[in-house]
């Protein structure tokens, strides 16, 4: 609303992971993008299928543009397994509700521990130590075949970018 002149897009990656999604602003904002992936909630990154959710004059933009840009067209098998997912709306809640539990859980084992961890609506999380550097705490568990982000940038430096894995993956985090 504060900006008519501009197009707003947001990203809804990770919506299904407990987030509330925008998509119902779409018909109150002439204006308003909102971009989904199956990606991350439906496991199929490799097949690099998203979609937008716009006004039908935004849709015919994007339409007019989108061959300059994506150099790699989806295939009839990424159409297929992506409409399959949209299809099986049990399994894929299912599965939602397991990275939330888990990611539930994890939280609580790692404050447990003493970590601080940020809020997360994602299938990971930040989470940091006061009392041991994240660099070090990501190359130990390296060292133990657990691979978890670490960014040497300003502001995120003491934070680990944990993806949530199965509850056995997760625990052995806790463990090690």
């Amino acid at each position: 609303k504060a900006n008519p002149n501009r197009v707003i897009v947001i990203d809804e990656a990770y919506v299904d992971f407990g987030a509330e999604s925008a998509v119902e602003l779409v018909s109150r904002y002439e204006n308003l993008v909102v971009c989904q992936t199956t990606s991350k909630s439906r496991s199929l990154a490799g097949l690099r299928v998203g979609f937008a959710i716009a006004q039908a004059h935004l849709i015919a933009a994007l339409e007019a543009v989108k061959n300059s840009f994506n150099s790699y067209p989806i295939d009839r098998f990424a159409i297929a397994a992506a409409v399959a997912s949209f299809e099986d709306q049990d399994y894929f809640q299912e599965q939602c509700e397991k990275v939330i539990a888990s990611r539930e859980k994890l939280v609580d084992n790692l404050t447990e521990l003493g970590f601080n961890v940020l809020p997360s609506k994602a299938n990971f999380i930040f989470a940091t130590h006061s009392l041991h550097d994240a660099a070090q705490l990501a190359e130990q568990l390296r060292e133990q075949g657990i691979i978890v982000r670490y960014f040497n940038k300003p502001r995120i430096n003491q934070f680990l970018r944990i993806t949530i894995g199965t509850d056995e993956q997760n625990q052995r985090l806790v463990d090690t």
